[in-house]
């Protein structure tokens, strides 16, 4: 099992990804963002390519879609906070979105 970073740890980590923020997801560590999009169908256009990030880890962020705005919660479940996966998958998904 992963290794939960600290709340230094993940601040540290949080630096280059303006985007992202540290939050709590149900008594866990966890990261979340909101991205905002000019309508529903580039909303899900963005969606795809979480999910398709997400697959290529086997490592999936909850994901609340509202219209135009997406927000992605991200925590490794298992290990019941954030990881060094969880960073992992939001660069991927920074990298293969333009969205840090």
């Amino acid at each position: 099992m992963a290794d939960v970073l600290s709340s230094d740890d993940i601040a540290t980590r949080l630096k280059d990804l303006p985007a992202w923020s540290a939050a709590d997801a149900d008594g866990n560590s966890a990261l979340t963002a909101t991205f905002e999009f000019n309508d529903f169908a580039d909303a899900l256009d963005f969606v795809n390519q979480v999910g398709h990030e997400a697959e290529q880890m086997n490592h999936h962020p909850d994901i609340d879609i509202r219209w135009n705005k997406v927000t992605l919660i991200q925590s490794s479940h298992s290990a019941g906070g954030v990881t060094v996966a969880d960073f992992e998958l939001v660069h991927r998904i920074a990298a293969a979105t333009g969205l840090s």
